[in-house]
């Protein structure tokens, strides 16, 4: 761990990580899809399940992350994991993650009021989007909702690539042909 490939790294900037150095988020990157692969197990189990009440429990875990830079499920993290794995706390979340949050919370809701109120189909439909998406960002790094905040509010300019520095000449390159 510890490298971004340019793909990667524009994916998490549009999330809200552009103020983010590329060694603290090379070596980050892999543990940030962990709080959206959490959610994506707990509200995938909820739609299966049809249970309101699982999707409920993870409204208010979706709520605080959208009202906070750290989201709950980073914690589990910062202090748990990476005290074994020796590596640095996670950067705090932007905005457009946060909205991403809000949004799963919201969502969260409609599809718990949909089996609730005797709309599996729509409960599904809705539930089975929700984890899609989910699964998408704690995946690939491709966050929608992130995308929507980006579009209405403006995306962050593009990094200039990573340079190579520059190399010494060898001794075979210094003897070219006079007549080349």
């Amino acid at each position: 761990m510890g490298s971004l490939t340019e793909t990667t790294r524009r994916r998490l900037d549009i999330q809200g990580f552009e103020r983010v150095d590329d060694r603290t988020l090379g070596t980050a990157a892999p543990w940030l899809r962990m709080a959206f692969g959490l959610c994506a197990v707990m509200a995938g189990v909820g739609t299966a399940m049809a249970s309101p009440i699982v999707l409920l429990l993870l409204v208010p875990i979706a709520a605080l992350a959208a009202l906070f830079p750290v989201h709950p499920f980073d914690l589990l993290y910062n202090y748990g994991i990476r005290v074994i794995t020796g590596t640095a706390p996670l950067p705090r979340r932007g905005a457009p993650s946060r909205f991403a949050c809000g949004m799963g919370a919201v969502w969260l809701v409609a599809t718990a009021w949909a089996f609730q109120a005797g709309r599996p189909l729509t409960g599904y439909v809705l539930g089975g989007l929700l984890t899609t998406v989910a699964l998408l960002v704690s995946t690939t790094d491709v966050c929608i909702p992130s995308l929507v905040y980006r579009t209405v509010f403006g995306f962050p300019p593009r990094r200039e690539p990573a340079r190579e520095p520059a190399r010494e000449p060898s001794d075979r390159e210094d003897q070219q042909p006079a007549d080349a």
